[in-house]
């Protein structure tokens, strides 16, 4: 059945905003018909306002907004958003193949557009113990699904740079089916950045600064911007002051006038917005909407900003949305203005599922078996025991930054008691350790400084990307009632501080990751956690996020994952306990 929209649209293709006809059939644009006028308020409009190509975050992972793919759906469409590629390694982690699919089922039960990238690094290292392993054979399969549109980040860069045939394999089965590679490569810079992207790698998300941006620009590379829950790198890529810089130095912005400079500059110079990763709380307030409106307020062309949401992800993942252009989905956002950018309408395949405040569908709930195999935790297993009886020893220290995925690592001298290496709360280096959820009932145990807690223990069996339990600490028997409530409930996030009476748990019974609860109840879920550990010390803005990336092996600089202290930077185990002779 045909409808028409008549609208003041936004198109994104040539850079234009006109009144316009929009003709829509089973769910995609038909005809696209401007209206000719001198006067637009002559133009009788359906409603007041802008009309957008509906919003695509390009890189994602549902689960760290702990809401199933459905409930993810009610949460960010009415911020504008009305799709997604979504990177499934944090399920695959857990459950394989098995748990993509979970994924792409559940998606399919309210309107939204969900694309997927095939998982390229699960376990993301060998280093570590997950729930499954997606080889090369098994990744080739997944490509050739229907919604998977891309090789999912390919954080094994150590194995792009020494030739790794499983690597190598996966990545040209994603070439001979005409699907982009993304990237994963923080830091990385010179040959062996060249050699990475030669490999055939198209995007990256992980730069930091805008010179490590640029440098992958120039080199061809697709740079996503993101702005996450943890890592927060919008400002210092896109601030103004680096892309004047920039511009002022390249032949094309020195021979321009000063207010042809002046336009130039309004460019923003990389691809694409991302969230990487979204709290519930953060997904509550907002998704690419504040991040479109943000660029929008730094001086950027409204077009040029919202293009990184909708046509150059579209164009460059080859998806049938990002524009309001015949025979493009019908995904569109309704506005108020470029300058407030309130979103009033989102429509999906032509139909209206937010309206003002209102979202227009149910999320179903969903099921999954229980994924946790492990023995019930004693205060002992958190211990730190060496040989000598009492004294000081010199530890390896995982330091932390607030907003930040890149640890550094400190040697901070500890005390020695009964052959235990003592915490120090009042300097600020407590307990961390990482408890192995799949069988082998292990705990990898060191030390952490950021948190500043100040009692108790907090615990989460999101741990990207093996999803095994990390827990940190003041004391050992606050961290083993922890990791123990979280075995209890199937999964979860955690806090216990017992001398203060405190055992609070926000339940994620879907794989030790997600759960069937709405965004509001999640969101308040997790603000109670975060506001008792701000209590307890703590001023991160989102500490179980930021303690969940500890056991992410692929990321600078000092890692524990279920098998022991890991240096990233060298890919390999190190000592916890620093060896005085060297």
């Amino acid at each position: 059945m045909e409808k028409v929209i008549v609208a003041n649209m936004v198109d994104v293709e040539f850079n234009d905003m006109y009144p316009a006809e929009i003709y829509i059939e089973d769910g995609y644009i038909k005809d696209v018909i401007p209206i000719v006028t001198s006067d637009p308020t002559d133009v009788d409009l359906d409603f007041e306002g802008i009309l957008l190509p509906g919003f695509i975050d390009s890189h994602i992972h549902i689960e760290s907004s702990m809401l199933t793919p459905a409930n993810f759906a009610k949460a960010c469409i009415r911020h504008g958003t009305t799709s997604v590629i979504a990177d499934d390694h944090e399920i695959a982690n857990v459950l394989g193949v098995k748990g993509i699919n979970f994924m792409i089922e559940n998606g399919y039960t309210v309107p939204f557009d969900f694309f997927y990238a095939a998982p390229s690094c699960v376990p993301a290292t060998n280093f570590e113990t997950s729930g499954a392993i997606l080889d090369s054979e098994i990744v080739k399969m997944v490509l050739r699904f229907d919604d998977v549109v891309s090789l999912g980040e390919m954080m094994n860069f150590p194995g792009v740079l020494a030739g790794d045939e499983e690597v190598f394999k996966k990545i040209e089965y994603a070439k001979k089916l005409n699907k982009p590679v993304d990237g994963h490569a923080p830091l990385l810079s010179g040959e062996d950045l060249k050699t990475y992207i030669g490999a055939g790698i198209s995007t990256d998300h992980e730069s930091s600064s805008f010179d490590e941006a640029i440098e992958k620009k120039k080199l061809g590379m697709k740079v996503m911007v993101r702005e996450g829950s943890s890592a927060k790198n919008f400002d210092d890529i896109l601030n103004l002051n680096d892309r004047k810089i920039f511009w002022a130095n390249t032949e094309e912005g020195s021979n321009l006038s000063h207010s042809d400079f002046n336009i130039l500059i309004k460019n923003p110079i990389f691809d694409f917005l991302v969230s990487d990763d979204k709290n519930p709380v953060d997904l509550e307030k907002g998704h690419l909407n504040l991040l479109v409106k943000r660029l929008i307020d730094l001086d950027v062309f409204p077009i040029e900003a919202i293009k990184m949401v909708t046509i150059n992800p579209a164009k460059h993942y080859n998806l049938d949305v990002g524009s309001i252009s015949i025979g493009k989905r019908a995904n569109f956002v309704l506005i108020d203005n470029f300058k407030n950018f309130n979103v009033l309408k989102t429509f999906v395949g032509g139909e209206c599922v937010y309206d003002n405040g209102h979202v227009l569908f149910n999320a179903p709930p969903a099921k999954l078996e229980d994924t946790f195999r492990l023995s019930e935790k004693s205060p002992e297993d958190f211990d730190v025991k060496v040989e000598l009886e009492e004294g000081t020893v010199k530890a390896r220290v995982i330091k932390v930054l607030d907003g930040s995925l890149i640890t550094d690592q400190t040697i901070k001298e500890l005390d020695v008691k009964d052959h235990v290496v003592q915490e120090n709360v009042d300097r600020d280096i407590l307990k961390i350790a990482v408890v192995n959820r799949y069988g082998q009932d292990t705990v990898a145990n060191g030390f952490v400084k950021g948190f500043n807690i100040n009692d108790g223990a907090f615990a989460s069996s999101v741990a990207h990307d093996s999803h095994n339990i990390v827990v940190v600490g003041t004391n050992t028997r606050d961290m083993a009632k922890a990791v123990n409530l979280i075995r209890e409930n199937q999964g979860g996030l955690a806090v216990v501080a017992q001398k203060k009476d405190i055992k609070e748990i926000l339940e994620l019974p879907l794989a030790g990751l997600m759960c069937n609860d709405n965004v509001e109840t999640v969101s308040l879920k997790l603000q109670n956690l975060q506001n008792i550990l701000k209590v307890l010390g703590c001023e991160f803005k989102a500490p179980f996020m930021t303690m969940s990336f500890l056991a992410l092996l692929v990321l600078p600089s000092l890692k524990l994952s279920d098998k022991g202290l890991f240096d990233s930077n060298n890919f390999e185990f190190v000592d916890l306990i620093v060896d005085e002779d060297n």
